[in-house]
């Protein structure tokens, strides 16, 4: 089964198990995210466009603080959503997180 397929028919079978247990608590929203493999900023927004294309949908960007530069549509509650995340905001990210763990305040 390939990755497509597997997603797909686990989201029927997330679907179908919640309608077969009516007790269990469901989430008010969803949101399902597609993000571009690491490429060029260029190369990961030209697919994020690409996207757009097929959804019929604008692309949002979020340059600060984010750096994301997405585009989504919803399904009443729940939400596909193809994001960016740009070079900048992964160089910020990883700069931040590089201290994590390694500095313990006293």
């Amino acid at each position: 089964m390939n990755h497509r397929t597997a997603v797909i028919s686990g989201l029927r079978d997330l679907a179908a198990f919640l309608e077969a247990n009516p007790a269990l608590p469901v989430p008010r929203t969803a949101t399902v995210h597609h993000f571009p493999h690491d490429a060029s900023d260029g190369a990961l927004c030209a697919e994020v466009d690409q996207i757009a294309t097929w959804l019929g949908t604008t692309v949002e960007i979020e340059e600060i603080p984010h750096g994301h530069y997405g585009t989504s549509i919803h399904f009443g509650p729940v939400e596909y959503r193809a994001v960016a995340i740009l070079s900048g905001a992964r160089a910020r990210h990883q700069a931040e997180s590089s201290y994590y763990g390694h500095v313990h305040p006293e």
